[in-house]
């Protein structure tokens, strides 16, 4: 296995040369054993071969959409997964409602790039590493400071170091700050503590005998599309989300059009037979009728 490809660029041409060498001898026993596989791993780069993405098995890691399968999964990353980490804090409740507050606040900042410059400035890659570091630092402090939390020093080495690392822009910086201690403080082990204006997410009631099953139960409750509020954002934001998404989906469909042009019109003409039907109830839905028969061919409408 060969991990981290992206941190040598100037390699990949020999890397490229490698990966022919072996598929061309892969028919010559002596030369390559039938059960070699290579493995390479790397971040998204322009550099990496195309000639190897071709010819390989593509695997991706990426965060599930949405809030709550994003907090959901973070449950399941090591070591917060493994019952000896999650219970073996000497300060267990403590513990339990501060790694609730880390876990949501690595949700948050991730589902914020959705909002594109309105959530970050910059596209930030955070990712479990991440939240990996910060849960056992957030643990390594409790146990060696159980009477007075240093939440300083937690601040400082989670937003500073762990997560602030990766962000470039000095106002990014501050919200990035500003988020973890909403997230991460004394009123988040307060049972009912609101995460947004609305009250919809709040700091759980946890014992020290609280188990996973208990924080998916609670993270069930979340609604499947978070308005824009838990994120500090106007409702009218969503409207920047959602443009972005249809932006990259239109994107990526017309990107298949030189390969496989006739593929993309037949979906395209399938699509559109339906569209008549839609515009009629949208229009016998609409409480202004008046106003949509006088549309203009510059007039956009927005199902």
């Amino acid at each position: 296995m060969l991990q981290n490809c992206h941190l040598a660029a100037k390699w990949l041409g020999t890397l490229e040369k490698i990966c022919e060498d072996l598929r061309e001898n892969g028919n010559d026993l002596t030369k390559v054993n039938r059960d070699f596989r290579l493995w390479l791993t790397s971040y998204p780069t322009e550099e990496f071969p195309v000639a190897v993405l071709q010819n390989g098995v593509k695997m991706t890691n990426e965060a599930p959409k949405g809030l709550k399968m994003n907090l959901m999964n973070s449950f399941t990353v090591s070591p917060i997964g493994e019952p000896e980490f999650f219970n073996g804090n000497g300060s267990p409740v403590k513990f339990k409602k501060l790694l609730f507050g880390l876990l949501f606040f690595h949700a948050v900042i991730q589902e914020r790039r959705l909002y594109g410059p309105l959530g970050w400035t910059n596209r930030y890659e955070f990712n479990e590493p991440d939240l990996r570091i910060s849960a056992q630092q957030l643990n390594i402090f409790l146990n060696e400071y159980p009477d007075k939390t240093p939440f300083d020093a937690i601040h400082y080495c989670i937003g500073e170091c762990n997560y602030g690392g990766r962000v470039t822009d000095a106002k990014d910086r501050v919200t990035l700050m500003c988020l973890l201690e909403t997230y991460i403080c004394d009123k988040t082990l307060v049972d009912g503590y609101k995460f947004s204006p609305s009250g919809t997410y709040y700091s759980p009631e946890i014992t020290a005998n609280s188990d996973y099953e208990e924080y998916f139960a609670y993270c069930r409750t979340f609604p499947q599309f978070p308005e824009p509020e838990v994120f500090g954002f106007h409702a009218n934001a969503a409207i920047t989300k959602e443009t972005n998404e249809t932006n990259d989906t239109l994107g990526a469909i017309l990107s298949t059009m030189q390969s496989a042009g006739g593929v993309v019109m037949v979906t395209v003409t399938r699509l559109s037979s339906n569209l008549p039907t839609v515009l009629l109830l949208t229009f016998l839905n609409c409480s202004t009728p008046d106003r949509l028969r006088k549309t203009t061919p510059s007039t956009t409408i927005s199902l």
